[in-house]
């Protein structure tokens, strides 16, 4: 038994990260090529690398930090929400990353006897949180087939119907995994049914400048709303960890709770990093949307070596970095499709079963260059053409 029945439930009854379970799942292949990490190629700009290494030489810089963050930052990331997202009544935390910032949320808001409410498939990370903390009454709603879009009728039916109302419920905007955009009018609706029923709506915008052809991001903000932003994806900071809550100003009980998790999670943020987040945001958005430019001909890519699954297998591509596909029928065990794929053809992706999709795939095509991007899709096509015409061949 050793120490195992000394652990605690709440943890053992947690999944243990997907990334970790494909990391041994395709243990024994050759050279694999990433296309399940949900990154970027890409590092911070230039001009932020260079003036950081000024400050790593400062003092400050190896001390605590304020808990809701520098001023500077926190000021230019108000300004940024007010100009961009049209978030003009949000205070900001900042925080190591926005996992850190809903685990933040998690820990402030519920209480272990509550539920909660996602949409399948979900970002995985967002269950893990709840399932960490003691939430065990995890509602999961359904999306249109089609576009993965949340069930707005079947939330307003769950959200009046449950006693007590679920406390929070969260969706991503782009999604992750879906790779499509809420609607502007959709959002308002789930976001109106929220505030009727008296639930938290946490929206996570992580991939808000990740958009593509005619599609567009909303943000939309009320005392019942709490957005989530990262520089992970953006600005290529994955391992800087720096993210942000928006909360509502008005919200001071809830800004004072924030702080005691904050004071006993993070503290505050790596201070070197909130630097580099701020010369980030001098670089601006348009710096971002010119590396996301660059991600088109690799989601064309992928696009072409997810055909060979049929035409309605396929949904995402208008935001974020992930396509999602269905597999064919008989392999409802996506976790044996990905290993397969990883040993026979070189080629990593994330199980969809991760994210509550069952017999699914995500594929990332944000985080490899155009060269290596195609050498990935060659290899996912042949072992998708495989996989349909023959089965998992050894």
């Amino acid at each position: 038994m050793g120490s195992y029945g000394k652990l605690a439930t709440r943890v053992l009854d947690t999944d243990v990260p997907v990334m970790v379970k494909i990391l041994e799942l395709t243990k024994g292949a050759k050279d694999p090529i990433q296309l399940g990490k949900g990154a970027v190629y890409w590092q911070p700009p230039e001009q932020a690398l260079e003036k950081v290494k000024q400050i790593a030489w400062e003092p400050s810089t190896s001390n605590y930090g304020t808990h809701e963050g520098l001023p500077e930052p926190k000021d230019a990331l108000k300004k940024k929400l007010s100009m961009e997202n049209k978030l003009c009544n949000s205070s900001v935390m900042v925080t190591a990353g926005s996992n850190q910032g809903f685990l933040n949320l998690v820990l402030t808001l519920c209480d272990i006897t509550d539920s909660v409410v996602l949409f399948a498939p979900y970002f995985f990370n967002a269950h893990m949180s709840f399932r960490m903390t003691g939430i065990t009454n995890i509602l999961v709603g359904p999306s249109n087939p089609k576009t993965l879009q949340p069930d707005a009728d079947w939330l307003e039916r769950i959200l009046s119907e449950t006693k007590p109302t679920p406390k929070i419920v969260s969706i991503v905007n782009p999604g992750n995994p879906s790779g499509n955009c809420i609607p502007e009018p959709l959002l308002k609706r789930i976001s109106g049914i929220c505030k009727k029923a008296g639930s938290w709506l946490v929206v996570d915008n992580a991939y808000e400048y990740f958009i593509y052809g005619g599609s567009e991001h909303s943000c939309i903000e009320g005392n019942h709303i709490i957005n989530l932003f990262s520089f992970s994806k953006a600005y290529g900071m994955m391992g800087w960890r720096v993210g942000y809550i928006a909360y509502p100003s008005e919200a001071e009980d809830l800004r004072i709770q924030l702080l005691k998790v904050q004071d006993n999670v993070a503290i505050c943020a790596p201070m070197i990093s909130q630097h580099v987040a701020l010369y980030c945001l001098e670089a601006g958005h348009e710096w971002v949307k010119n590396q996301v430019k660059t991600l088109a001909k690799n989601k064309e890519l992928v696009m072409k070596a997810l055909s060979t699954l049929g035409e309605d297998a396929v949904i995402g591509g208008e935001g974020a970095i992930y396509l999602w596909a269905k597999l064919p029928e008989r392999y409802q065990n996506d976790y044996e499709v990905v290993s397969w794929l990883a040993r026979k053809h070189g080629v990593v992706v994330l199980p969809g079963s991760a994210c509550g999709g069952n017999g699914c795939i995500r594929i990332t095509y944000g985080a490899v260059k155009e060269e290596e991007c195609d050498l990935a899709a060659k290899r996912l096509r042949n072992g998708l053409e495989e996989l349909v015409t023959y089965g998992m061949v050894e």
